[in-house]
């Protein structure tokens, strides 16, 4: 372990080492996908594919976009340190309520900010009253090191 694992706890309680984006997965994709058109050559054939396919004609655009996802999702540090959205509503409303998590609110349960990150943010959070927030972290540590990723939950 690198990090020190409470430092990974975002403060809606999602664990930022199991983050796509911190782990690098994204990042990773992006220039699987890079190098699998470079080493085709499909780079070079667009003109020649947009007679095939008109999809083509926005390979520029779909290029930029890449580059985009290989830019902006390539570092992430937590949001404990600044990563993550920066106009995200929970770190503001964290920040005006002198919070180290929403654990510590007595508004989770109706919070309009946490609703939108579904039921899985209230059980979490449930999860780190009960545990404590160190032995969630480190139980939360353990799954990444064994390849725990939030991406696994949506597939």
């Amino acid at each position: 372990m690198n990090e020190n694992p409470r430092s990974l706890v975002g403060y809606c309680g999602l664990y930022c080492g199991a983050c796509g984006i911190h782990q690098g997965k994204i990042k990773q994709a992006a220039e699987n996908l890079q190098k699998i058109i470079s080493v085709y050559g499909f780079d070079k054939l667009t003109t020649e594919l947009a007679k095939y396919e008109p999809a083509f004609n926005h390979y520029t655009e779909f290029e930029n976009v890449l580059n985009g996802f290989v830019n902006m999702f390539g570092e992430c540090p937590g949001c404990l340190t600044g990563g993550g959205p920066p106009d995200c509503a929970i770190r503001e409303c964290r920040k005006q309520k002198a919070y180290t998590t929403c654990v510590e609110c007595g508004e989770t349960e109706t919070c309009e900010k946490l609703q939108r990150y579904g039921p899985q943010a209230l059980e979490r959070l449930q999860k780190i009253k009960a545990m404590g927030i160190d032995k969630w972290a480190e139980e939360m540590q353990r799954k990444v090191d064994a390849g725990y990723c939030y991406l696994d939950e949506r597939t």
